[in-house]
């Protein structure tokens, strides 16, 4: 299997299985994951949190793990990587909305 490199664009509020799980199952296997976050750099850390459905009619949340960002944002170029993953909780919510993002 030839080795890939993936940008993950995350941010605080990131549910915290859907950045932790994907983050460290594809370096297990080979790949290169920068995990970044707009306006921060690699050192700094992004909270994350557990959402789940407890029987009420929305979810809950919870506070999940600081997740190390291993790569600066203001420093990467997206011609470089093979893939982007953008992990799901609250972090998409402001991400969309950054210029430098888009």
């Amino acid at each position: 299997m030839a080795t890939k490199k993936i940008l993950m664009l995350v941010g605080d509020y990131v549910e915290d299985y859907e950045v932790m799980v994907p983050f460290q199952a594809l370096q297990m296997v080979g790949h290169t994951v920068h995990a970044v976050c707009p306006d921060k750099k690699a050192g700094e850390k992004v909270r994350t949190a557990v959402h789940d459905f407890e029987g009420d009619q929305t979810y809950s949340e919870k506070p999940g793990h600081n997740f190390t960002l291993n790569a600066s944002f203001a420093e990467v170029k997206a011609e470089n990587y093979d893939a982007l993953i953008i992990p799901g909780g609250r972090a998409p919510e402001y991400i969309r909305l950054n210029k430098k993002v888009l």
